[in-house]
Parts: C-alpha cells; structure tokens; sequence
C-alpha cells in the first residue's frame, strides 16, 4: 500500500496539535482527521479516533505494524515541515 497523497488540513501553531491531516492510499483510500501533535521533545502522529462512553480514547483506523506506522509519521512530518516552510516563504 503506498502513500499517494497528503494533505495538510489546517495548521495551528498557537497549541500543542499543530496540524490536521487527511492521507491517501492508492488513490484509492483516505484517512482524514491525522493529527500533528507537539510531545514532551518530538512532533508525533495520533490516528483518528473517538472517545468511549468511559472516556478513553480508541483509534478509528491505525497502522498494524511498526514499519508501516515509520512510514506514515515520516512521510507525514516531512510534509507537515514542507508546509511550513512554504508558510513561512508566503508571509515574507
């Protein structure tokens, strides 16, 4: 399954999610509400997901295994600094 697309939604750089992202398989599948969060020292990727009447948190749709979920941070995190460096470029 290979990345086709990516798409960087909204950028807010005033809280700890930066971005909103949607990302498209084969041109054929697309998985909206990415999100790009601000950890403790790193950027990370969190799936889309919905709270549980108990209040946790549960994935709607998540990567099975680790290459996968390399894959798909990386991917996503060159874009989203691509994004910003064209951000950057248009305000000057």
């Amino acid at each position: 399954m290979q990345i086709t697309d990516i798409r960087i939604r909204k950028i807010n750089l005033e809280s700890k999610m930066k971005a909103v992202v949607s990302v498209t398989f084969d041109n054929s599948l697309v998985i909206h509400d990415i999100k790009v969060i601000e950890g403790a020292d790193k950027l990370f990727v969190a799936m889309p997901s919905r709270k549980t009447p108990e209040g946790e948190f549960k994935d709607i749709a998540h990567p099975i295994n680790m290459d996968m979920r390399d894959k798909l941070e990386s991917s996503i995190l060159d874009k989203y600094q691509s994004a910003l460096i064209v951000d950057a470029e248009e305000m000057e």
